[in-house]
């Protein structure tokens, strides 16, 4: 069996920045051993797979090397540039089922506006493992549905931060955010670590701003809110709190049309 396959660069405008991802159209589904195995093979942080549905939308499903996820925001955005520029989707708006429930995508212009629901953190108290995380102490420590958020004081120490990924990894989440207030026009600076997904760092994370949005929202007192998420290949972020939904704004590029034999 042969099947399209496509590499596209989200929440960049440039090839070779901010985060890959594989995309898969499929006419059914395959079993799930075979998508786990096709996101192994590509060994991003994300693999999309996404079929047509009989209501005019679609079904997506996202894949790590290791594992499925219930939410992708960068691989999301990388399936609507597929449909939009490549299989030629004739409107500016898309529907997505997911195990995260219903999600809207619209196109204006070159920029994908992804609305997917927020997941609004709780404070925890940052216990002995959480404490190893990093070599410096938070100032707050969070909790959303799926990662620890954790704040610092300074924009420059999230941009440098080694993290202990021994101890990330034995963490009950999927992974670890770190943020702190940014300079200039930007609101927010944030890293993700999720080795426990076989994800060291992910470049951009979608589905991290649906805790960030929230936190940082409430935090500055406005809802439009600028953020970059400051790993090696950067990435940039248009994002609106809307209580209890998030719009993440970004651009895309593609990388790379092909075929896949499996």
């Amino acid at each position: 069996m042969r099947l399209k396959t496509f590499q596209v660069d989200a929440f960049t405008d440039e090839v070779f920045g901010g985060n890959p991802a594989a995309v898969v159209p499929l006419d059914k589904w395959l079993p799930d051993a075979s998508l786990q195995k096709i996101a192994m093979e590509n060994n991003l942080s994300e693999t999309a797979f996404f079929v047509s549905d009989e209501e005019g939308g679609f079904h997506i499903r996202w894949f790590t090397p290791q594992v499925e996820v219930n939410l992708c925001g960068h691989a999301t955005l990388a399936t609507s540039h597929v449909i939009f520029q490549h299989l030629s989707w004739p409107g500016s708006g898309l529907s997505f089922k997911s195990r995260s429930g219903p999600l809207k995508v619209r196109k204006e212009g070159d920029v994908y506006q992804l609305n997917f629901p927020s997941d609004i953190p709780l404070q925890v108290e940052p216990d002995e493992g959480l404490a190893g995380c990093f070599d410096k102490k938070p100032l707050e420590v969070y909790k959303g549905s799926a990662d620890y958020l954790m704040i610092f004081d300074d924009e420059e120490y999230v941009k440098h931060a080694i993290p202990q990924l021994d101890v990330i990894k034995k963490l009950d989440a999927e992974g670890v955010i770190i943020s702190a207030k940014g300079s200039g026009d930007v609101d927010f600076v944030s890293r993700f670590f999720a080795p426990q997904l076989g994800i060291p760092e992910d470049p951009v994370t979608g589905s991290a701003h649906t805790v960030l949005v929230p936190y940082w929202s409430q935090r500055l007192g406005r809802s439009q809110l600028l953020a970059h998420q400051v790993s090696q290949r950067q990435g940039e972020l248009h994002c609106l709190d809307k209580g209890e939904r998030v719009e993440l704004g970004g651009k895309a590029v593609t990388f790379l049309e092909g075929e896949i034999t499996v």
